[in-house]
């Protein structure tokens, strides 16, 4: 094993370590919520927009995905506390997005309890796996998802209030983008730990994260239906622009990388794992 292996590296592990800590002391002081308190039910808008409902539900079958993603992705990271601490309370808090979601569509009326059991047997029946096999390839993937997710949900909620507006569901949408934008901090600062070791390996494995990313395949979970398809990306909640935009520039910018060694070659050895 390289002795500049993250896995073998004290002084790593406890910058890790510290950021997790720091992230977990600042969520339990301002940023934990309920999900049946911190909510006004009372506020759904039964009459919103069916495109936003149909919204809604395909992240909420994002978020269903929830097993795979935390069962998945610790073994990569199990011998190292931050991060794997990072990844168990970072499902905790994805779990409660998942729940959130479902009950909006439920109490709005939007949707009943049998199509959302009918959904969550959909969801279940397919399998998600990682788009990479490597912890810092994981790590950056996750940093942009993050980021891309958030960006996801701002929109959203922005559509809602153009909509006519639902008090719930924009409250709903407010705390998870904080959580998301959360999120995306810490992994960020994870990934700006590695840059110092090995800056090279780092632009490595962002190459293909930007280069070719997707969000979680959702239409496919979606009826058939052409038109409630189109009537979802005529919301323009994230399409090429937006994810240009505001997902890879905004990541080259923080992370001071050029457009030229995004697609440079790729390195034939990483020092970081």
């Amino acid at each position: 094993m390289n002795a500049l292996e993250p896995l073998t590296c004290p002084e790593m592990e406890g910058a890790l370590w510290r950021l997790y800590r720091d992230f977990f002391d600042a969520a339990e002081r301002k940023r934990r919520w309920r999900v049946r308190d911190d909510i006004p039910w009372d506020q759904c808008n039964p009459k919103l927009d069916p495109a936003i409902a149909d919204v809604v539900e395909t992240f909420c079958c994002v978020e269903l995905y929830l097993p795979d993603y935390v069962s998945k992705v610790l073994p990569l990271a199990r011998n190292s506390m931050g991060r794997a601490w990072f990844y168990a309370n970072w499902g905790y808090e994805e779990s409660k997005h998942s729940l959130v979601l479902n009950d909006w569509l439920l109490r709005s009326g939007h949707r009943s309890d049998e199509y959302m059991a009918d959904l969550g047997k959909k969801v279940f029946e397919r399998e998600w796996n990682l788009p990479h096999g490597h912890s810092l390839g994981m790590l950056t993937y996750a940093m942009v998802q993050e980021h891309a997710t958030f960006v996801n949900y701002r929109n959203l909620r922005q559509r809602v209030q153009a909509k006519g507006g639902d008090p719930a569901l924009e409250k709903i949408l407010s705390l998870i983008s904080i959580d998301e934008a959360a999120h995306y901090g810490l992994f960020k600062s994870f990934i700006e730990l590695f840059t110092k070791l090995d800056r090279d390996a780092v632009v490595e494995s962002l190459r293909p994260v930007l280069n070719q990313f997707q969000m979680p395949a959702i239409h496919d979970l979606l009826d058939e239906s052409a038109k409630r398809i189109a009537a979802i990306r005529d919301l323009e909640i994230f399409n090429e622009e937006i994810f240009f935009r505001d997902v890879y520039t905004h990541m080259l910018n923080v992370l001071g990388v050029t457009k030229a060694e995004m697609r440079g070659p790729k390195r034939k050895k990483s020092l970081v794992t």
